[in-house]
């Protein structure tokens, strides 16, 4: 049996709930109405034109469109996570990219080839669902990873500049930043690992189940996208760093922040 359809009608009368959000922040002071309105237009309309060209884009399901969707949604992220960070954008944009392209690039087509194993690697539906899932999450984990490095380095550049007075490379002297920016990157998906079914159903396991899948093969898709997921967050921060670091820092190893 298949979801129970939502109706437009069926969105408003949840939306009426917000309104005693609105009553409550006025009478604490918080002026936030119109910010959550426009979240809330912007939501709508966002998902509803990705819903009409995703349609579109699965039934044409064309390997070069697909391709190019994917590269879109990367340059996307990238520009988002250098928005978000103390870098420069002419200097780390294409690490940053590159960063998010490999991993999520080889882990799209091992997750179709071998965990799914659909015929056509490049197909329309699983590639861009699952590159999105990857990407939404390996971008938080970027944003948080490169700004702990680059910050921690600035914050304590006499240490830096000490061990390399020492005779310490460039790699040594960062590398305690390094560890911390990958600890700090990927924490809140191991955390979400180790508790997840007990004190959340994940969002993609949920909706196979409404859609009509038997719960335990929803758990099985849920695993494997949430070890993709974990995977590929590690590699992305792990070699935005690196390829980073190849622009961010001058001959004499002094960042350029």
């Amino acid at each position: 049996m298949g979801a129970q359809s939502i109706d437009y009608i069926n969105l408003i009368y949840i939306l009426l709930f917000v309104l005693p959000i609105f009553v409550l922040n006025r009478i604490i002071g918080i002026k936030n109405e119109k910010k959550i309105i426009v979240s809330i237009v912007r939501m709508a309309i966002q998902l509803i034109l990705v819903g009409i060209y995703l349609q579109y884009i699965f039934d044409l399901n064309n390997i070069f469109v697909n391709i190019a969707y994917i590269l879109i949604m990367i340059g996307v992220a990238s520009i988002s996570i250098i928005n978000s960070s103390p870098l420069q954008f002419k200097k780390v944009f294409i690490p940053v990219m590159l960063s998010l392209l490999i991993p999520n690039f080889i882990m799209i087509i091992f997750f179709n080839a071998v965990v799914v194993r659909i015929d056509f690697l490049f197909e329309a539906k699983y590639m861009i669902t699952i590159g999105g899932m990857l990407l939404g999450n390996g971008l938080s984990g970027n944003i948080i990873g490169l700004t702990t490095f680059y910050s921690g380095i600035k914050k304590n550049k006499e240490i830096v500049n000490y061990d390399l007075a020492l005779g310490a490379t460039r790699f040594e002297a960062t590398l305690p930043f390094f560890k911390e920016a990958i600890i700090v990157s990927i924490n809140p998906t191991i955390a979400s690992m180790a508790t997840i079914g007990l004190v959340s159903l994940p969002g993609m396991m949920t909706g196979q189940i409404l859609g009509g899948s038997i719960p335990i093969e929803a758990i099985r898709y849920q695993i494997a996208i949430m070890l993709a997921i974990f995977i590929t967050k590690y590699f992305n921060i792990f070699l935005a760093i690196i390829l980073t670091s190849f622009t961010m820092f001058d001959a004499k190893d002094q960042l350029k922040l």
